[in-house]
């Protein structure tokens, strides 16, 4: 009988989630769509703030060169990684007097990485649809923000011989031999980028200041703020698709408690 209560209280959990889903998808659907950028200047002047839900391209008057490409970006984030394979140490006592003879003839080492450092960029961008610009504050916050452009370059250890290239490296086994404890194979240096062009949706609370710039940002009063480069269409699915999901799921785990009250009583 207790697993069958475990199982009800899983499947309420999951219609609750599927509910939360619903709601969000409910809450995006109902904010209004700006089909040109130019019809928000007339909107604002009637009222301070506006959720609205709008698509346009990333542009920038300052922005920056990527290190890696010959792309110019708004958001640009750095990652240095160090890689290494690094000897499985067997922990059987009964084993560690062949420690030495199995190092000798190679033991296993797992390759692994550790992050040296990490930067993040950003310049002051807008969106443009062609008609006008609007200003984006706080996307990196946003619910589907991410880099859509990613680039990487290894730079080998010239101590290890064997992975010369980024290809080397990631077909490299998780699992493989060696006969030391510890072997630098090189750094990994990646470069994530929001690139000058780029077509996003953005939802949020539109606020026109004093000098007459419109921007987009978080609303102030609770409410959905997302940054993607999904269509508002496909955002809006998504959120309806996730709550079929947990709905499923809560129809599954309750016919699995009825059916384990089924099997109790016979």
């Amino acid at each position: 009988m207790t697993k069958s209560l475990v199982f009800f209280l899983l499947g309420g959990a999951s219609y609750l989630a599927g509910r939360s889903y619903d709601r969000q998808a409910d809450k995006l659907a109902s904010v209004p769509r700006i089909r040109e950028f130019k019809d928000l200047e007339p909107l604002l002047k009637s009222q301070n703030r506006l959720m609205v839900a709008l698509r346009g391209n990333v542009g920038s008057e300052t922005p920056m060169n990527c290190e890696f490409s010959e792309l110019q970006g708004v958001v640009v984030e750095k990652t240095v990684l160090k890689y290494f394979l690094e000897r499985i140490k067997n922990e059987d006592k009964d084993e560690k007097e062949d420690e030495k003879k199995n190092k000798d003839k190679g033991d296993e080492w797992r390759k692994d990485y550790d992050v040296l450092h990490s930067t993040s960029k950003q310049v002051p961008w807008y969106l443009d649809d062609g008609t006008f610009r609007v200003n984006v504050v706080g996307a990196r916050s946003a619910e589907g923000f991410y880099c859509t452009h990613r680039y990487a370059v290894f730079e080998p250890s010239k101590s290890w011989h064997g992975v010369e290239t980024l290809d080397d490296l990631e077909n490299l086994p998780y699992i493989t031999k060696g006969k030391e404890d510890r072997q630098v194979l090189g750094v990994k240096r990646i470069e994530r980028v929001l690139p000058i062009g780029t077509s996003l949706s953005v939802i949020g609370e539109a606020v026109k200041d004093g000098n007459g710039t419109i921007r987009i940002q978080r609303p102030d009063g609770g409410g959905p703020f997302y940054v993607s480069p999904r269509t508002i269409d496909q955002l809006t699915e998504g959120q309806r698709g996730d709550a079929r999901v947990f709905y499923g799921g809560s129809v599954v785990l309750t016919l699995l408690g009825v059916a384990d009250i089924g099997l109790h009583f016979l």
